[in-house]
């Protein structure tokens, strides 16, 4: 039997005023940066309620991959499965977005202590000590027919996610900067059978054409027109109307942090050479006092493991941060303050 069905948790209070449910932490996005976190809060009997609107990155992917234990687990099923591991430690859940959230601007002077508040998209409005923004990030792919209708399945980004799903096939790598280019295609020539960059404009330094070249990687100059696609298969590249087969096509999406919410609340986004993120230290604190953020909102390159260790570790954080309120919440009132 576990301890939560032994002890009490914490009640889901309500706000005379308003009727608001208050929770120790909301996590808008449910992810598994945010379940993680709620799923670590939640054996710390703290309070939670996870905002998600089901639109996680990697839906398109067959399969997860680098995770232990669940490797090549469907995405949509680690979900659902990291969603029945919160609940069953007390965490709720509402299937939607937050359209927008203030600081509570009664409770306290401190800011930190203040609190929020958060309107759902269902109408409804919730208390919170703190937030943590699992938001994840939007792939901003390049405008070539196909290459959005092949995304996750014959298009990819990620030689580690996916990489070893094409060994020994024929690989595509369409440039959209030569730096990240060249970085793709060098790894992927030590997977693929053959690996062709197509400039599509980009122009290469000297130093990553002999690069490329040592590990027998091809350069096509010219426009890409199109992929070539057959379902979610890829089939081949066009430029200046010539087909070139390949098996699977790679591109170097900008990656956006989901980073409205963030801006409502006070924070800067900051740019990255892979797009924008909300910053946070290394256990995933942003500048604006009570607000969290783990996985790809604040981490690029973060793979679904990564993601879930960050919201682990910030899930510890909070329930550290909220514990040190309490302890001077309660030495207050004890002084009688």
């Amino acid at each position: 039997m576990r301890l939560r069905h032994m002890l009490p948790t914490v009640d889901r209070m309500r706000l005379h005023e308003n009727e608001q449910t208050a929770y120790d932490v909301v996590i808008v996005g449910g992810g598994p940066a945010g379940l993680s976190a709620a799923v670590a809060l939640g054996r710390s009997l703290r309070s939670v309620l996870v905002v998600d609107a089901g639109s996680q990155r990697n839906l398109p992917a067959a399969g997860a991959h680098n995770v232990l234990g669940r490797e090549g687990i469907a995405p949509a099923e680690l979900v659902r499965e990291g969603r029945a591991e919160a609940a069953s430690y007390g965490a709720d859940f509402a299937d939607g977005t937050v359209r927008d959230a203030t600081r509570n601007s009664e409770d306290s002077e401190d800011s930190e202590d203040r609190g929020f508040v958060l309107d759902l998209d269902d109408g409804r409005s919730v208390a919170a000590r703190r937030i943590l923004l699992a938001t994840g990030l939007l792939d901003e792919l390049p405008d070539i027919d196909g290459v959005s209708q092949a995304w996750g399945h014959g298009v990819l980004h990620c030689p580690f996610c996916h990489g070893y799903e094409v060994v020994g096939l024929r690989v595509g790598v369409i440039a959209t900067n030569a730096p990240q280019a060249t970085h793709q295609a060098l790894l992927f020539a030590r997977l693929a059978d053959r690996t062709t960059v197509f400039a599509n404009g980009v122009e290469f330094e000297d130093e990553q054409r002999t690069d490329l070249d040592a590990m027998g990687v091809a350069v096509v100059v010219g426009d890409v027109e199109r992929v070539d696609v057959d379902g979610r298969d890829v089939r081949a590249v066009r430029v200046s109307g010539e087909p070139h087969a390949v098996d699977a096509v790679v591109v170097g999406p900008r990656m956006t942090a989901r980073t409205d919410l963030y801006e409502r609340l006070g924070g800067r986004p900051e740019d990255h050479p892979m797009g924008v993120m909300i910053p946070t230290d290394q256990f995933g604190a942003t500048s604006v006092p009570g607000v969290w953020a783990a996985g790809n909102a604040g981490n690029l390159a973060a793979m679904v493991a990564t993601a879930a260790s960050e919201g682990v570790l910030a899930g510890a954080m909070l329930t550290a941060d909220l514990l040190t309120e309490d302890v001077r919440t309660a030495r207050e009132a004890a002084s009688g303050r």
